[in-house]
């Protein structure tokens, strides 16, 4: 008895003492406040938000793998005599960095499979972001007031990219050294500033004795702090902002419709989190990737056939090899445009894009207010055309990366697939985005005939004079309301220029309120009328709007 009630009260005094540590700490923090209001917020529940949850799984197992790694990885090019028990490698003369990546695939317990892990991870996490991303765009979630949210987005895009290639980058073997070549003559290939920007990152003549242990801090350091920064803040944001959502019945631009983030979202989320973790897990174990034992030490009168990098830099590698290798000479300078587009310029243009495409449409659409509700990709069809073209320039880009590799294949010589490959680039995007906007507007007219016929049941009916019809059944409550509900708008034709409260007559032939006009028509192209009465189409329009949007306003706008 005397042993229970000490234990009692040791219990009672560890209970006070936990509850005035977390009182003076409430009282400094708003710690309490921040739990309740996070505990109930609500998120949507559908697949396609996985995916960004993907990409922040892969990241902590690429820190916790990357963790582990640096304790045995030595960022370091000076040149040693390998004696490890590779034995076709033993008493060649490498880098501590080859040899080191060499000791932590074999003579490591656990490194080799650490090792593709982390390398597993690191493809899998830039595939979640580039897939989020491409989410994100067709449903138009980037809209207001998620700008912001899309740039940070982009940037991780771009961080990732940069700390796929610095860890690739690492290990000093002969493919990953080609790849740092290449880094090198796109470098030299910026005009005036090349050499300077050449041996600033490799410390002298290529190769130098630096670009190891100067990407070692980048890829440990520098890229994985603005990473985890930039996902802190991504994450802030969609709670303040709140989730977007799919059309659905009850769901509208005014609420959110879902699971609280406890206990139904934090379960789901920590079942995802070990699934993740076991597929990485599973893909280290049993598929090898990056075997740099079988590449060899780098060395800079050797290149590896069929060197290809990892897929998310495959369309640098490919734009490069299908650029004709063409030069100009001006005021005594060389400027050499190969590898200057594919290198430079392509991926600059391709992130300003990105970066600006919400404003460009916020721009030729008029659209100002704020949108919660997901568009269906083929209610937007210019939007979604768009992508998919420039996804099957990616397409295109990513093959030639590997031009050679289809020749041996194929048997086909290679300036024939360079060529092959070279019109795919300029014929393929336009006609896939022509292919794309029709099957849009056609799923679109096929949405249109639901609402008014109904769906076809299968069957088919005979008339008494003969004649035979498909047989219709009314939509489903919820599929109805899919089909009704998206935005509907018209053309911009001498609308008022952003600040402008109306389109004077001087402004109405201004060239850029008649490029912001023609851009509109050809955004809202082939658009169909809406098949509902007055009264549903508004009331459809009611439920898309935002909060900052009265629905006075918006019914009459419409």
């Amino acid at each position: 008895m005397l042993l229970k009630r000490t234990q009692v009260r040791a219990a009672r005094r560890a209970g006070r003492a936990a509850h005035r540590s977390f009182s003076g700490l409430d009282e400094r923090l708003p710690l309490a406040e921040a739990a309740r209001t996070t505990v109930r917020k609500v998120f949507p529940d559908h697949w396609s938000f996985l995916l960004g949850e993907i990409a922040l799984y892969s990241l902590l197992v690429l820190l916790l793998t990357g963790i582990w790694l640096t304790f045995f990885f030595q960022p370091s090019m000076q040149d040693t005599v390998y004696a490890g028990p590779y034995a076709p490698l033993r008493g060649l003369p490498v880098s501590e960095a080859y040899a080191s990546t060499l000791r932590i695939s074999f003579e490591v317990r656990g490194g080799l499979l650490i090792r593709q892990m982390h390398h597993w991870a690191a493809l899998l996490f830039v595939f979640a972001i580039g897939a989020h991303l491409l989410r994100i765009f067709l449903t138009g979630a980037f809209r207001r007031p998620r700008e912001a949210n899309w740039v940070v987005g982009v940037t991780m895009l771009l961080l990732a990219l940069v700390e796929g290639f610095a860890g690739y980058s690492l290990p000093d073997d002969l493919l990953s050294g080609t790849g740092l070549r290449t880094a090198q003559g796109i470098m030299l290939s910026v005009p005036v500033a090349g050499t300077y920007l050449s041996f600033f990152a490799f410390g002298g003549e290529y190769p130098g004795q630096d670009i190891v242990a100067r990407l070692y801090p980048v890829h440990i350091l520098l890229v994985p702090g603005l990473l985890v920064g930039l996902v802190s803040l991504h994450l802030l944001l969609v709670v303040h902002l709140k989730h977007t959502q799919w059309a659905g019945p009850g769901r509208t631009g005014r609420n959110v419709v879902g699971k609280p983030f406890f206990p139904h979202y934090v379960a789901k989320s920590a079942g995802l989190f070990f699934l993740t973790s076991a597929v990485l897990a599973a893909l280290g174990a049993l598929a090898q990737i990056n075997p740099v034992w079988a590449y060899g030490p780098y060395r800079t009168d050797v290149v590896s056939t069929g060197a290809q990098p990892d897929w998310y830099v495959g369309f640098l590698e490919g734009a490069l090899r299908l650029m004709p290798g063409v030069e100009t000479r001006l005021w005594g300078h060389t400027l050499m445009w190969n590898p200057l587009v594919p290198g430079v310029l392509l991926p600059g243009l391709l992130f300003a894009g990105l970066y600006g495409y919400p404003f460009f449409e916020r721009w030729i659409t008029g659209s100002h207010g704020e949108r919660h509700v997901c568009d269906r990709p083929r209610n937007r069809p210019a939007r979604t055309a768009l992508g998919i073209a420039v996804l099957t320039s990616y397409a295109v880009l990513l093959l030639a990366g590997a031009q050679d590799i289809a020749a041996f294949i194929t048997e086909i010589s290679v300036q024939a697939v360079t060529w092959t490959l070279r019109c795919a680039v300029v014929l393929l995007p336009p006609l896939a985005f022509w292919l794309t906007r029709r099957l849009c507007l056609a799923l679109q007219a096929r949405d249109a005939e639901q609402l008014v016929h109904g769906a076809e049941s299968g069957e088919v009916r005979e008339s008494v004079e003969g004649g035979f019809a498909a047989g219709r059944v009314p939509l489903p409550p919820e599929q109805r309301h899919v089909n009704a509900v998206y935005e509907v708008n018209t053309p911009l034709v001498n609308t008022p220029l952003p600040g402008q409260s109306a389109a004077p007559a001087s402004a109405r032939g201004t060239w850029p309120a008649r490029l912001r006009d023609a851009l509109s028509r050809w955004y809202y192209a082939g658009r169909l009328r809406s098949p509902l009465s007055t009264e549903d189409h508004l009331r459809a329009q009611d439920m898309i709007a935002g909060p900052d949007e009265p629905v006075r306003e918006r019914a009459d706008r419409t």
